[in-house]
Order: structure tokens, then C-alpha cells, then sequence
């Protein structure tokens, strides 16, 4: 076996080009069973087997430095670099993230989960190594699909710029996460189908020097293509065309699905775990479908990730163009949203909380200073979201709900939720927000009658005195546990509210509560600094109630278990009890 001999990039260049090939297929035999096992992005990988041995055989990392856009290709270069224990043995499947990353290995120089993002930074490295007077190569790996993200554009355009070693690899296959949208993909085709000797040329038109690779899953032609140029002087584009997924069927049959997965069994393809029924996901595309049926301004926007929203491929197609793929674009996204929203359009751009954080310019300039009326709804904002470094969903509160204009609602059941969603869509006054609960869809069948145009009016679901629980979206069913808690220990009934609101705070009840409660405890699932709670904590300043805000340390966690950091952070419902019996003494 040769997968298990590699230690680092040397022993690659050992291997003879037969070799290589075996090489290859052990690498993939190794995704597999780890991915079956473990889970993670398959496709992206599968795909990139040969391109990244051929990229090692060539280069000389790490000295010469490789730039991975998303990570989504790294499994392959960590299987080459000393991690491939990680990928071989499943006691050790855990000792490397699924991103690049700097303390795990010389040969990643930055923490990335992001895409777009890689042409831009190595300039970065390649501007710094012509200040210096060093030679080394400067490699950008980037995918078709992340093209469409501003920033890569913009360091394409940038890279021209240098007039020096800059390498970017392109691979093109002809994929985003689902499907690629926009005018330049056309570009990519007419390349793939004139074998690169098209005369209109994206890559040359921004001034780059240009090679293609027809089979970028052919490890001597990609060999061929690296030496060329290995130690250029000018900036240079690599077209590779690889195709994703390769080498499981099911996977090359149906790369949308495969791009990511849970655990499965490597003979069916079927998923380990199983998730029935209702979720916010399927939620939304049933009702936006029979909204966008009943009114055709009505329109559903994603950047790539259509099935956050619960669009599956004929989800999509049942909605035809009133569904939107803006691709790799999240800052396009909400400026879209903002235009239909002007001109009279019903828009609904849903996205996940990690990437929601890439668009503050847009939610800021182009949105709520315009004050069009366009419908943001976020997904994954929780502690129980996506739990890599890159893909933290909790810093969205302080981001979004100190944007002027902006309504932050906070639902807290699948009912309220929908009642929220409708009122959004049809109301003419508010860039809205919807937080969406992380955790199970709880749903209570209790129809909602709130005016939610009465902004800043929070529900007082259980009165009581001495504490009052201020219980936010996720954390709501908690506080009632909290409060059963209280009661059953100390025989105080507290105060359970639900704020609605994350942008705003109640003034009026607030003020109320001053009469008859000691203490106001807020929960949030999210960063404290910045949040909810201070809102309340700077009301109650300057007076006798006590504040005790319950949220996260503003930290950067990686690979957390959730329930832990709940632990941490004093939020399961017997430590905060413990906290307001201490008050009520």
C-alpha cells in the first residue's frame, strides 16, 4: 500500500507514474470509507484525487505554498502532507478538521471554510514574497463554482496586476454546489468545448496567461500542465476539468447530493441516520411553493445553497423562474432582494448564518438605508448549527440586529414562524429578518394572532414577580423549564416572556416589570457581546432590578460538542435555577 508510506510530499515524487495511478485509488478507497463512516464533502474530493497528487509531484510544498479555496479539496492534500493516518484509521479520524488549517500542518498557511476567498489571499503571499526578493511558486486552488463570489473575481482581476509567479488552478466541473448560475459559466463551456482555444477567453481577458487540461482527472496530463508552469513569471490560469465525484457511481450520477453527506452505507448510498417528518427547511419550500402559486411578485433567492430553503432539484423546477440561484454571491443576493423589494417584488433570500456575515455591507447600504421591504431568513443561527471554525452560526445577533430599519424577529415554533414569514412578505414598511430556532422544529398547532406591525412588543406568556425570564427564539422552551424549576425550588412564579423582537426592546413592559421583579434574566442562543441581553442590561442600568444575561463567550470554537459549551456557558436549566435562587436569597 502506498496511501500508508507517504509521510509528506517527498515520498509522492518517488512514485512512478503507474504508481501514481495506484496511489490514486487507494486515496479514494480511503475517502470512501472514511466518508461512509464519518461524513464530510465527498464530491469535491473524489474529484480532485489526481489534480492534488499531481500538484505534489510537481510542487514543493511547502515552501512552494498552495491556497485552497473552501477547503472542500483538502482531504486529498492532508493525505499527502502527514495527516493521512486521519483518512486510514478511524481512532484517528478526528485529529484533522475538514478545512485547511495551520496548526495542523506547515503545508496549510490559512484557516479556510469560506469560498471565493483563495485567488485574493495567495496575491497576498505572492505580493509579499516579490517584497522579500524570494522564488517560491504561489498556487491558488480554486473551483468553478465559487468563480461567482465577488472576491475571486476581484482577485483574478488583481492577480494581472503582479507581473510575477502566481498559479491559479481552476477546476471545472461544471458544478457549484447544485448547479452553476450566471453569464461567465457560459464562458467555461465554450472553453471545455473548444479544448481552451476558444478566442473569447475569461482568464485572458483579465490578463492572464492561460493552459488548459481536458482531463483534469488524468494525472499525466495534469503532470504535463504543472511542470509548464512551475516557476513562471507571469500570472498564470491552470483549467483543469475534473469531474466531481469520481469514481463511486452514485455519486457521479448525482453530484448535488453528493457534494456533502452523512454517514452512509457504501453499498446503497442510503444515509445512516434517518430524519422524519417536518423541519424549517421542508417547511418553507411547501409554503413558499403555494405563496409563489397564489402571487407571482412572490420569489425565492439562494446563493448556491437552494436546499437550505427546502428547494430540491423539482422544487426548483415547480417554481421556474420565480426561484432564483444567484450562485456564490451573497453580497448580489441581498442587493437583488433590495431591487425586486423597490420595484414591487414579494423576494425571499434564505441562507445559512455563516454566510449571512459576508453580506453587512449590502443589508446595510443597499437594504435598510433604502428601507425596501425584503425578506431575509436565516438558518443554521444557533449553537446547534454547523460547529467547524469556519462555519460558526451565533455571531449574527450583534451583526444584524444593530442594522437601522432592520426587524429582527425571533420565532419560537414552526407556527410562528409561518405567521411571521406571511406577515413579511406582504408588509410594505420593513426590511425584515427571520432567526430561525436551532435544534428540532417544535410545533404547538396554537394559531398566531399577532400584529407583528406593532414592532417591539414582546408576549408575556406566564405572569409572575420577582424574576422575569426574557427567553429568546431557541431558548424559549427553556426559560419555561427554567421557570417550572424556579417555582418547584423557591415557590416563586417567574415572569416567562417572549420577546419577539431582537432589534428592539419593550420599553412599556420593561418598565412595568420594575414594580414587582427583583431580577430579569435573558437567554439567547448566541455571542453576549453585542446581543440581546445587553439591550435589557443598558435598560435596567441605572436602576434596583438586577440583569443576568445567559448567551456565549465571543470566542472562535472549533469542533465543539454543543452541549458542552451550553455547560460552559451556564444554560442548562438547573445552573441558571442555581443562579436565580442565589438572587431570590
Amino acid at each position: 500500500m502506498y496511501l500508508e508510506n507517504i509521510k509528506s510530499p517527498i515520498d509522492v515524487k518517488k512514485l512512478n507514474k503507474d504508481e501514481l495511478k495506484t496511489l490514486a485509488e487507494e486515496m479514494r478507497t480511503a475517502l470512501l470509507q472514511k466518508l461512509s463512516i464519518h461524513g464530510g464533502h465527498f464530491g469535491p474530493n473524489f474529484g480532485m484525487v489526481e489534480a492534488i497528487i499531481a500538484l505534489h509531484y510537481v510542487f514543493n510544498s511547502p515552501k512552494d505554498k498552495f491556497v485552497f479555496d473552501v477547503s472542500h479539496q483538502t482531504y486529498c492534500h492532508k493525505m499527502l502532507t502527514g495527516r493521512n493516518e486521519a483518512f486510514l484509521y478511524q481512532e484517528h479520524y478526528d485529529d484533522v478538521s475538514g478545512y485547511s488549517n495551520p496548526d495542523e500542518s506547515d503545508h496549510d498557511f490559512f484557516t479556510i471554510g469560506h469560498t471565493s476567498t483563495s485567488v485574493s489571499l495567495a496575491c497576498g503571499l505572492a505580493k509579499a514574497r516579490d517584497l522579500k526578493g524570494d522564488d517560491e511558486n504561489i498556487v491558488a486552488v480554486i473551483g468553478d463554482g465559487s468563480l461567482s463570489g465577488g472576491e475571486a473575481l476581484e482577485g483574478i482581476d488583481f492577480a494581472s496586476e503582479l507581473n510575477s509567479n502566481m498559479i491559479i488552478v481552476i477546476n471545472d466541473n461544471d458544478m457549484s454546489i447544485a448547479e452553476n448560475h450566471g453569464g461567465l459559466y457560459k464562458n467555461l463551456k465554450l472553453l471545455r468545448d473548444t479544448n481552451g482555444k476558444a478566442e473569447c477567453n475569461l482568464f485572458k481577458a483579465m490578463g492572464l496567461d492561460y493552459i488548459f487540461v481536458k482531463d483534469g482527472n488524468n494525472i499525466e496530463e495534469l503532470i504535463s500542465a504543472f511542470n509548464s508552469v512551475k516557476n513562471s513569471k507571469t500570472p498564470v490560469a491552470v483549467h483543469i476539468c475534473t469531474e466531481k465525484g469520481k469514481g463511486y457511481a452514485l455519486a457521479e450520477k448525482d453530484k448535488e447530493s453528493w457534494h456533502w453527506c452523512m454517514p452512509f452505507d457504501i453499498e446503497t448510498g442510503k444515509s445512516k441516520f434517518t430524519f422524519e417528518g417536518e423541519d424549517y427547511s421542508s417547511v418553507t419550500a411547501s409554503y413558499l411553493l403555494n405563496k409563489m402559486k397564489a402571487d407571482k411578485t412572490v420569489a425565492t433567492i439562494t446563493s448556491a445553497t437552494p436546499t437550505v430553503l427546502g428547494f430540491t432539484k423539482d422544487k426548483r423546477d415547480e417554481a421556474g423562474s420565480q426561484f432564483i440561484d444567484v450562485g456564490i454571491a451573497e453580497e448580489t443576493a441581498v442587493a437583488l432582494a433590495s431591487g425586486m423589494a423597490k420595484n414591487g417584488a414579494k423576494p425571499v433570500y434564505g441562507v445559512y448564518s455563516t454566510f449571512v456575515q459576508r453580506t453587512f455591507d449590502q443589508l446595510s447600504q443597499d437594504l435598510c438605508i433604502n428601507k425596501n421591504p425584503a425578506t431575509i431568513v436565516v438558518y443554521w443561527a444557533s449553537i446547534y448549527g454547523m460547529n467547524d471554525v469556519t462555519h460558526l452560526g451565533i455571531y449574527d445577533i450583534p451583526m444584524i440586529a444593530n442594522i437601522p430599519e432592520m426587524v429582527y424577529l425571533a420565532p419560537t415554533t414552526k407556527e410562528e414562524y409561518l405567521a411571521m414569514l406571511d406577515w413579511s412578505i406582504e408588509q410594505t414598511d420593513h426590511p425584515v429578518a427571520i432567526r430561525l430556532p436551532g435544534g428540532n422544529m417544535i410545533s404547538d398547532g396554537k394559531k398566531v394572532t399577532k400584529d407583528y406591525s406593532k414592532l417591539n412588543t414582546y408576549e408575556v406568556v406566564s405572569e409572575g414577580s420577582e424574576v422575569a425570564i426574557i427567553a429568546l427564539g431557541t431558548f424559549f422552551e427553556l426559560g419555561k423549564e427554567v421557570a417550572e424549576l424556579v417555582e418547584e425550588k423557591t415557590g416563586v412564579k417567574a415572569t416567562v416572556i417572549n420577546p419577539v423582537y431582537i432589534t428592539g426592546i419593550d420599553k412599556d413592559l420593561l418598565e412595568n416589570l420594575k414594580a414587582n421583579h427583583k431580577a430579569v434574566i435573558t437567554l439567547e442562543d448566541g455571542i453576549l457581546d453585542g446581543g440581546f441581553g445587553e439591550k435589557i442590561a443598558r435598560f435596567y442600568g441605572n436602576s434596583d432590578v438586577k440583569v443576568i444575561n445567559y448567551g456565549y463567550e465571543k470566542k472562535f470554537l472549533d469542533r465543539y460538542d454543543a452541549n458542552e459549551i451550553i455547560k460552559l456557558s451556564r444554560l442548562t436549566k438547573e445552573q441558571i435555577t442555581e443562579d436565580i435562587e442565589n438572587i431570590l436569597k
